[in-house]
């Protein structure tokens, strides 16, 4: 789950079937009592419906933890504090050492953690150019970039683009990935 529609969609599924979950935040579903394997079965059916799939492995759960964190701290909060350490708060969030958060990443998701944190931090920075309220220096300053220039040679390096080439072609296609498709 990416998005506070997506928690409430889960929501809906979970009360249709008579469950009040106890808390439902971006990937984890808090209940109350364990559900039996009908109400297991009939969830199932209906998050795949809406896209979504019940996790039970460990590991991919850590690894939807993983994800919801960085898009929580890329996409939700105001600021990237430019002296932002990913693998400290990383650590320190999910209670496991760095070097085993990103090798269990790479090896299942088929790219480096660094690499899908700047994934992240160039799709927000389309998003922001696509609302074009923000200038370059203060969309780096947001997403935590020690310049313009690093911002727009990673963002160059992503998708091929300029991020001023990328601003004139949003009038004429839709650039912008889904967050749960990057």
């Amino acid at each position: 789950m990416v998005c506070n529609r997506c928690i409430m969609v889960v929501n809906d599924i979970f009360e249709k079937h008579g469950i009040k979950p106890q808390q439902t935040t971006l990937g984890e579903v808090t209940l109350d009592t364990p559900l039996s394997p009908q109400d297991l079965k009939a969830i199932d059916h209906d998050l795949e419906a809406v896209g979504f799939q019940r996790i039970d492995d460990k590991k991919t759960q850590l690894i939807e933890r993983l994800k919801n964190f960085i898009i929580q701290k890329i996409h939700h909060s105001e600021y990237l504090d430019l002296k932002f350490n990913w693998s400290s708060v990383l650590s320190e969030e999910l209670h496991y050492d760095y070097n085993y958060l990103s090798s269990l990443f790479s090896s299942e998701e088929g790219i480096t953690l660094e690499h899908y944190i700047i994934h992240q931090k160039i799709e927000r920075a389309k998003e922001l150019l696509c609302y074009d309220e923000l200038n370059m220096n203060e969309i780096s300053d947001r997403l935590g970039y020690s310049s313009v220039q690093h911002l727009s040679t990673q963002f160059k390096k992503v998708t091929g683009l300029t991020p001023s080439t990328f601003k004139k072609s949003i009038a004429t296609e839709n650039a912008r990935k889904t967050l749960d498709s990057i």
